[in-house]
């Protein structure tokens, strides 16, 4: 792979573009009064949140598992028991 087709273009003109860019957006960012400190601790604030976010999805399934289990455990247990005091072939692998 050569330069060009890495950078997208002649390396000099894209550096170039990049600089004004950058320019530009820096003076966005400026007269929006945002600083690059204050970007970075917002950017750690979100990943807290979402971060977040994710735990309570969690411990929202968790509380669903559970409420489940105590139904379906029991129901899963008697049915074992019972097939195996049946004792009937019912053709399946040997275990």
């Amino acid at each position: 792979m050569d330069r060009e087709t890495f950078f997208g273009g002649n390396p000099l003109g894209v550096l170039i573009r990049l600089v004004l860019l950058s320019i530009v957006v820096g003076i966005v960012l400026s007269a929006l009064d945002i600083t690059p400190a204050n970007l970075i601790w917002r950017l750690q604030v979100l990943m807290r949140r979402i971060s977040d976010m994710g735990v309570d999805a969690f411990a929202w399934a968790g509380r669903y598992f559970l409420l489940g289990a105590v139904v379906v455990v029991p129901i899963w247990l008697i049915a074992r028991v019972l097939g195996l005091m049946g004792g009937k072939d019912r053709g399946g692998p040997p275990r």
